[in-house]
């Protein structure tokens, strides 16, 4: 009786993939599954996540996975080539590259976070905003969206961050006021499609505030794009951060930016092509790797971007 008992109870994945759901948690977890075996079935969209997870897994161990001081000089061995004491190499006042390119994975993650935690609401409250009331909020807010998406974004962060002055909050002060604009608009596209629904409707004759309406039933409604968008443009920001960091205006030496790492080595590219080559080819993997999972991401959270 036991084992019959035992047998008939529904296992995880069953539970998971049920047809019909005893609640909206089970609902939930359902979908995120069904979403996480299709986002499976992309091979790029894994190396995408694989890449992305090491990033972060090196930002965590850094201090254990460094084998030297990625900030003491050793000026005895300066521009050594890679080998197996410096598996990449020196740089030109002896430090070891790879420890400054693990180091460096810090600084990349971090202004990459810094700038979605305050570009992504600003973007999707103005949208929401814009789409929501319409009107002279939305053509208001909306002109405003055009005056920064008419300059290229390298361009504007670059006039941002020079009138705020080099460093690494100036830099992702500067390119969070040049990465909101996409988010106010696929915002303001998605609040419009919703703001007549009938639940929306039924929200409001049972007294719903406006704001009440945009943070509780119009925003929920945005985010699986938002994310998706997000993610694309993670491999720009990485690009706009390294090249501030290039010409002098991001992350100030000794900072082991990988933008600096390459400007630092670039006058020495023809011979010891080492110094610029490793941290280049570390801002391109990473670019990469969130094209690919965002590509990914679209697939599973956008059916109208899907095949």
């Amino acid at each position: 009786m036991n084992i019959t008992s035992n047998a008939a109870k529904p296992g995880l994945k069953q539970w998971l993939t049920s047809d019909t759901p005893q609640s909206r948690w089970q609902a939930k977890c359902g979908r995120a599954w069904l979403g996480w075996l299709k986002f499976t079935e992309n091979r790029l969209a894994m190396i995408g996540l694989s890449i992305v997870l090491a990033l972060i897994l090196v930002t965590i161990f850094a201090p254990l996975l460094a084998p030297y001081d990625p900030l003491a000089a050793d000026l005895t061995n300066r521009i050594q080539s890679p080998s197996a004491e410096h598996w990449f190499g020196t740089d030109q006042l002896g430090r070891d590259i790879l420890s400054r390119l693990i180091y460096g994975a810090q600084y990349t993650l971090m202004i990459v976070a810094l700038v979605v935690i305050t570009a992504a609401p600003v973007g999707l409250l103005v949208g929401t905003a814009a789409g929501f009331f319409g009107g002279w909020i939305d053509a208001t807010l909306m002109r405003i969206t055009d005056i920064f998406l008419a300059f290229p974004k390298l361009i504007l962060a670059l006039a941002f961050v020079s009138a705020l002055g080099p460093g690494i909050e100036n830099a992702v002060l500067a390119i969070a006021l040049t990465a909101w604009p996409p988010y106010a608009r696929i915002a303001r596209a998605e609040t419009i499609t919703v703001r007549k629904s009938d639940y929306i409707e039924a929200a409001r004759l049972q007294g719903v505030s406006n704001m009440g309406l945009i943070l509780g039933h119009i925003t929920p409604m945005c985010i699986s794009s938002l994310v998706v968008r997000v993610t694309l443009d993670m491999a720009g920001m990485i690009l706009i951060a390294a090249g501030l960091g290039f010409l002098g205006l991001g992350a100030q030496p000794p900072m082991p930016e990988w933008g600096a790492m390459v400007s630092e080595g670039r006058q020495f590219l023809l011979e010891q092509w080492w110094v610029s080559t490793v941290p280049g080819l570390a801002i391109f993997i990473v670019s990469l790797g969130f094209n690919l999972l965002g590509d990914g991401l679209r697939d599973v959270l956008d059916p109208r971007g899907g095949d």
